[in-house]
């Protein structure tokens, strides 16, 4: 593609870099320019006109736009009509946006002049949501760039997994001190959560917090349900502590207790068998009794648009896994009213 000024006797089919304003004229940027506009543009005393001129092999920004913007929408997703060389992608379905980012990066390296920018992997969205936009920087590029791009648009694809009905079972461990109120906000709190999705709490217990009665409560609801939730009423120190180790005299197994995202370290993953399933246990840290975003979310989303978490995947969540400030450890987030069992 010819950057730069030519005079307007050969500015004939050239892309118009800079709006040009006179009286009684105007021609905006990206205009195509035609007879009519340089005789215009000779009437108004105008002798030159800074232009995009494509050359062989080229392709203009808008039609690059949309033909990148198509090879990268996958499932659930519709890429828009492209204009000013963009192509927006929307999720046709609420869900978690899915992809590669090693593979994003393979395609923004190949040239500056080719852009994709997306919402980060595993993003819960709703329908209709913009979920990432291809923009072309200058008015044309390089079919070979392109078709390079395309090449590689397979393994940077996007898709939305979209939501599943699900029903989670939830198992509240009780104590002296805890009052009831807790529990029954603690329950709304993650109906809110779940709303999004389309599921529900499909079945409640409320058990001692001890071991052998936490064991007795996991098959029945396993038996009802897609999810067990647990929220203890102590929160988990251990992995041998009253909820692993319950889930293990369940027949269970604790597949991760821990993560790196905070609030949310202390949240538990297991799973029991039921039948020829294995159910997925989340034993829930004690900021999931407060609606704010925490590790709690990103691993409930996943699992309600049925994408597999496993150990591997929520030790990964580390990088951009801090989600509220903390002046030193032991003390109160600002302006939290948590505690400090409720904040891990």
């Amino acid at each position: 593609m010819k950057f730069g000024p030519v005079r307007v006797s050969k500015a004939l089919g050239g892309i118009v870099a800079h709006a040009v304003r006179r009286d009684g004229l105007v021609l905006k940027k990206g205009e195509i320019i035609t007879e009519a506009r340089i005789a215009a543009l000779k009437a108004h005393g105008v002798a030159e006109i800074v232009v995009a001129q494509l050359e062989p092999g080229d392709i203009a920004e808008d039609a690059a736009a949309g033909m990148l913007a198509e090879a990268i929408a996958g499932a659930n997703l519709r890429a828009e009509t492209p204009f000013t060389g963009r192509s927006n992608l929307y999720a046709e379905k609420s869900g978690v946006l899915l992809l590669d980012a090693d593979e994003l990066d393979r395609i923004n390296d190949i040239d500056e002049r080719v852009t994709i920018a997306t919402l980060p992997p595993n993003r819960a969205v709703v329908a209709g949501e913009m979920v990432a936009t291809v923009k072309i920087i200058p008015f044309a590029v390089p079919g070979q760039i392109i078709a390079r791009a395309g090449e590689l648009a397979p393994g940077a694809r996007l898709r939305i997994a979209p939501y599943r009905p699900a029903r989670v079972g939830v198992i509240s461990t009780v104590l002296p001190g805890l009052k009831p109120s807790v529990i029954a906000k603690t329950l709304r709190v993650l109906e809110d959560r779940l709303a999004p999705a389309g599921a529900g709490v499909a079945m409640e217990l409320r058990v001692e917090h001890k071991s052998a009665d936490l064991a007795a409560a996991i098959p029945r609801v396993a038996a009802e349900c897609d999810l067990i939730v647990i929220f203890g009423a102590s929160a988990i120190t251990d992995r041998r502590d009253v909820i692993p180790a319950a889930i293990e005299a369940a027949g269970g197994t604790i597949e991760q207790f821990g993560m790196p995202v905070d609030p949310g370290n202390l949240l538990l993953l297991g799973s029991v068998a039921v039948g020829n399933r294995r159910k997925t246990i989340l034993g829930a840290p004690g900021c999931a009794r407060s609606p704010k975003e925490n590790g709690f979310d990103w691993v409930l989303q996943r699992l309600l648009a049925d994408v597999p978490v496993t150990a591997s995947d929520i030790r990964k969540m580390g990088a951009g896994g801090l989600l509220m400030e903390i002046i030193s450890r032991g003390q109160r987030r600002a302006g939290d009213s948590l505690s400090t069992a409720e904040q891990e």
